[in-house]
């Protein structure tokens, strides 16, 4: 509950219960002031009035702290209009002539007794998933009052009702949980607790946030891996806001002092010294709104133990001997056949053999033409035979 309260102390959450149901006009002093006709024009979310002077300049202020300047000489904006806490909203004019002139209005109405209301609302985003919103039964509430409760898209409208109340020992509800933020898009929510009774009207109660800034992260995952020279630590967080996250890891090697190393967007580490480590991470993010640094609570502390191999001396030195010895036995062999081969040409040389002219390589040889009406020397002449017949 004490994160809750800080985060709803530090965020601009509007959870304050109405205590003024006036909704009025300033009347003024002057007889014929430049304009007049104050209100509140709720569905274009623009406090307007009417002109009848001359006028110069216009500025808007919600509570005296919030000034919006006219968007015209009849109108000023304000994107975020409360439906349960009555605020002043004034408006301060300077005519042409140099005069001032102020008049202010109070908006929203409040109705019923305000200690009816829910007290004390205060929402968390946590687990990634969840949204939890938990108030407290209003002091003067009647016996028979009950709660409900929706989120609403303040640029939108767009309103979900609270899928999971949980109540008190009376059957009262005082609290709601929504699941599944992803739906959500990154925009300003209205929580609105309304009350009911048959005994009397039941002011609401709201919270005016954006999701992000009321997130409590996770702490990181963290897994290890090591071997017999360093070991990894990885970590995550999962958030549906915020993508760039910083890590702090409190590191503590054996009986020596803890001591903390960051880690900006980057989600691991190398340790590469072995020995034995317990280490722990947590994750921050920092607030745009009021530069503060929303951090998670520690992840449970891990215990690393990566011993050195007590045969690695002799590891270092085996592997070169072993490739030596390889390349060693290689040369031989291959020596050794080369000797082989050389012995076995002497022992048994080639054979001669007759030169095939076809076979073995005809067309580098020399050949004779051949001349039909000439006989070589080793040629037999050829007797011409003719046949007669019989007489």
């Amino acid at each position: 509950m004490a994160l809750l309260w800080l985060a709803a102390f530090l965020t601009p959450v509007s959870c304050v219960l109405p205590t003024d149901r006036s909704h009025h006009q300033v009347p003024s002093a002057d007889p014929q002031p430049p304009i007049k006709n104050l209100r509140m024009e709720t569905k274009s979310k623009m406090l307007a009035w009417d002109v009848t002077g001359n006028i110069s300049s216009i500025k808007c202020f919600k509570d005296s702290k919030n000034s919006s300047k006219g968007q015209t000489q009849k109108s000023c904006t304000f994107y975020v209009l409360p439906k349960c806490k009555a605020s002043n909203y004034t408006v301060n004019v300077t005519t042409v002539d140099g005069k001032s002139f102020s008049t202010w209005i109070r908006y929203p109405e409040q109705e019923g007794n305000p200690g009816a209301a829910a007290q004390g609302l205060e929402c968390q985003v946590h687990d990634v998933d969840f949204l939890t919103c938990g108030w407290k039964v209003g002091p003067e509430a009647p016996s028979d009052v009950q709660y409900s409760s929706y989120l609403e898209n303040v640029k939108t409208e767009n309103k979900w009702e609270c899928p999971r109340h949980t109540a008190n020992g009376l059957g009262i509800h005082v609290q709601c949980q929504f699941k599944g933020l992803s739906r959500f898009p990154h925009v300003q929510y209205r929580f609105l607790v309304n009350g009911n009774s048959t005994h009397s009207s039941i002011p609401c109660a709201e919270c005016i946030m954006y999701l992000s800034h009321i997130e409590e992260l996770s702490p990181p995952n963290m897994t290890v891996s090591c071997n017999k020279s360093h070991s990894v630590i990885e970590w995550k967080t999962r958030s549906h806001f915020y993508r760039k996250i910083e890590y702090e890891l409190e590191i503590q090697k054996g009986t020596d002092d803890p001591y903390t190393q960051k880690a900006h967007l980057k989600t691991s580490l190398i340790l590469s010294s072995p020995g034995v480590y317990t280490v722990k991470v947590r994750a921050m993010v920092l607030r745009y709104t009021n530069q503060k640094k929303g951090t998670s609570q520690w992840s449970a502390p891990q215990r690393i133990a990566c011993h050195q191999d007590e045969n690695a001396p002799l590891h270092f030195w085996l592997t070169p001997l072993l490739i030596a010895l390889a390349t060693l036995t290689f040369a031989g062999c291959a020596l050794l056949l080369c000797k082989r081969y050389s012995l076995r040409q002497k022992l048994f040389p080639p054979i001669p053999h007759m030169k095939d002219p076809i076979g073995d390589g005809a067309h580098t040889e020399n050949m004779l033409a051949w001349e039909s009406d000439r006989a070589g020397p080793e040629e037999c002449p050829v007797a011409k035979v003719q046949v007669l017949g019989e007489k």
